[in-house]
């Protein structure tokens, strides 16, 4: 196995049915979806690489006020960000999240 895309498909094979009238399990739409994240995943990786924590963080606010202003990122998506990360946080860091955060709200 090289990747997840490998992972993936060697748990549900192109020829696997799934109980659902000989079709494969999920849909197309969920397949294209993998292929998209993975690709994503990819992308973002081979951009970050060898970057410091500050040029990574400038990327990701900057993304982030992006899609505040375009409307694909909400307050609840942010809170959710947040709730999942807080408890992996030290003090400092779990402060400058909650103002990185809530800089991104007030867009």
């Amino acid at each position: 196995m090289d990747d997840f895309k490998s992972y993936a498909n060697a748990k549900n094979p192109a020829g696997a049915t799934g109980g659902n009238g000989g079709e494969t399990q999920g849909s197309d739409k969920s397949g294209d979806a993998l292929d998209n994240t993975v690709e994503m995943a990819k992308i973002i990786s081979r951009a970050m690489n060898g970057k410091s924590t500050a040029q990574i963080m400038q990327t990701i606010i900057a993304e982030a006020e992006r899609g505040k202003r375009e409307g694909r990122l909400t307050n609840a998506d942010l809170d959710n960000f947040y709730s999942a990360l807080y408890p992996l946080l030290d003090g400092f860091k779990r402060k400058k999240l909650k103002e990185v955060i809530a800089r991104l709200k007030t867009i």
